[in-house]
C-alpha cells in the first residue's frame, strides 16, 4: 500500500469527515464569471472593441523560488524593469480604454509569470489601482510579503492567494526550491494576515493554492489539514499546466485515475463552515483536452508578462511566439497597444480557422473557462443564462 493509500485509508476510517460541508457552498473556484457581465459581453458579441474585464499580469519575471512545476520558467525573456511612470500610465489607460466611457478594465490580478512582490512598485501599483476603482488581487509565494504593511495590503486587495505546495518541510523545500526558513516566514505572514482580517473585519479572501503534480500526491491531505488549521478561507488544488511540448513531464493520465479521485474527494472533506478545500475538477479531469478550437476569451481576459509584453495569454509570452505579441508597455502606451491594428489582427487570428487551441496551446490556459462559455454561446447557440452569485465572490475577476 502506497503512502497516499495509507493516508486515505486512515482518514476514511476516522470520524473526521462525519460532518460534511459542501466546499463550494460559499466560494466556487472552478468556474467563470464572464456571464455576469452582460453589458460587456453583449458589446463583445456585437463586435465592439471592448476593454478586458480582467487583466492578469506581473510586475517582474523575477522570483526568489524555483518551483518544479513552474510554467513561467519555460517562458523567460530578456527584460529590463519598467519604471513607475510606465505602470502609472498603464493604470490610467486601463480606465481610458473601452467601447464607451466608464467601460474600462474592472480588475487586475498580479499573478502571470513573475513574483510581483519582488518589484519595488508592488505596493504603489496596488494602492494606485485601488484608489482609482480597479479591483486588485495578487498571487504570490508569500516570502516577500513580510517587507510590506500587511494591514494596508489586506485593506486594498480583493484576494490574496499564496502558492503553497506541501505541509512537510522537506517536501516544501524540494518542490518549491526554497528554504525551511522561507516556509516558516510564509506561515507567520499567513497567520498575521488572518489576524488582521479578523481583527478589522476586512473583506479580503485569503487562500492557498497547491499545483498538484502526481509525484507530490502524498502532500495533499497534510496540506488540507494544515491550511484549515491556519484559519485561511480556502485551499484550492489544481492541475499543473504543461506546454505543448510537455517539457514539465506532467502525467495527465494520473489525474484520471481512481487514486487521484479518491484522494481529492477525501481532501475536500476537510472543508468546514469557514474553510473550503476544493479541487479544480473540471481542469483536473479534462487533462489536455478542450471542447473548443478557437480562442475567443482574450479580449475579455487579457494577459501581460512581467517583461511588459502584452500577449493573448501566458502560453505566448516567450520570444518564440513573437507573432502573437501585441505590444510592450515599456515602448508603447497601453492605450495605443489596445487601439492598434496589431491587437485587432492577433484577436482575429485566434478566432479564425487558422488557429487551433487543441494543438497550438499549452494545457488548459487561464482563459479556458471563459473560452468554454464563449464557445457554447457563439458556436453552439447556447442561450446566455446569468448564474447565481451566491457562491461567486470577486465578480470582476472572471
Amino acid at each position: 500500500m502506497s503512502i497516499v493509500e495509507k493516508q486515505i485509508a486512515y482518514l476514511t476510517s476516522t470520524s473526521f469527515n462525519t460532518c460534511y460541508f459542501e466546499p463550494r457552498s460559499s466560494i466556487n473556484l472552478d468556474t467563470t464569471k464572464v456571464l455576469l457581465h452582460e453589458d460587456r459581453l453583449k458589446a463583445f458579441l456585437d463586435g465592439k472593441k471592448i476593454a478586458p474585464i480582467t487583466i492578469d499580469m506581473a510586475l517582474t519575471q523575477k522570483c526568489s523560488y524555483a518551483c518544479t512545476f513552474c510554467y513561467a520558467g519555460l517562458q523567460q525573456n530578456p527584460s529590463s524593469p519598467a519604471d513607475w511612470e510606465v505602470y502609472r500610465s498603464f493604470l490610467d489607460d486601463c480606465l481610458r480604454i473601452g467601447h464607451e466611457p466608464g467601460e474600462g478594465v474592472k480588475a487586475i490580478s498580479l499573478v502571470s509569470d513573475g513574483e510581483s512582490t519582488e518589484s519595488p512598485h508592488f505596493y504603489k501599483f496596488i494602492d494606485y489601482a485601488f484608489n482609482n476603482g480597479i479591483n486588485i488581487a495578487s498571487g504570490t509565494n508569500g516570502l516577500k510579503l513580510q517587507n510590506y504593511d500587511l494591514k494596508s495590503l489586506a485593506e486594498r486587495l480583493t484576494y490574496l492567494r499564496i502558492n503553497f505546495n506541501a505541509a512537510h518541510e522537506e517536501a516544501y523545500c524540494q518542490i518549491m526550491g526554497a528554504s525551511q526558513q522561507s516556509m516558516n516566514t510564509v506561515i507567520k505572514t499567513t497567520l498575521d494576515l488572518v489576524s488582521y482580517k479578523k481583527q478589522y473585519g476586512l473583506p479580503i479572501t485569503l487562500g492557498y493554492q497547491m499545483v498538484l503534480m502526481p509525484e507530490y500526491a502524498d502532500q495533499v491531505l497534510p496540506l488540507a489539514s494544515m491550511s484549515r488549521d491556519l484559519g485561511i478561507d480556502y485551499l484550492v488544488i489544481k492541475h499543473c499546466s504543461d506546454d505543448e511540448q510537455g517539457r514539465l513531464g506532467v502525467d495527465y493520465d494520473w489525474y484520471q485515475s481512481t487514486q487521484a479521485s479518491e484522494l481529492l474527494n477525501v481532501a475536500e472533506q476537510f472543508s468546514t463552515e469557514s474553510f473550503s478545500c476544493q479541487a479544480k475538477w473540471s481542469k483536473i479531469k479534462t487533462g489536455r483536452d478542450r471542447i473548443y478550437s478557437r480562442c475567443y476569451g482574450t479580449p475579455l481576459l487579457l494577459q501581460m508578462s512581467g517583461t511588459g509584453i502584452v500577449a493573448p495569454c501566458g502560453s505566448f509570452f516567450h520570444s518564440d511566439y513573437e507573432r502573437y505579441h501585441i505590444g510592450d508597455i515599456k515602448v508603447t502606451p497601453f492605450y495605443d497597444i489596445w487601439n492598434s491594428s496589431q491587437y485587432d489582427q492577433v484577436i482575429a487570428f485566434l478566432r479564425s480557422s487558422h488557429f487551433d487551441a487543441k494543438t497550438m496551446c499549452a494545457t488548459l490556459c487561464l482563459q479556458d473557462k471563459v473560452n468554454e462559455a464563449l464557445y457554447n454561446i457563439i458556436e453552439q447557440n447556447v442561450p446566455i443564462t446569468r448564474p447565481s452569485t451566491e457562491n461567486l465572490p470577486h465578480l470582476n475577476f472572471i
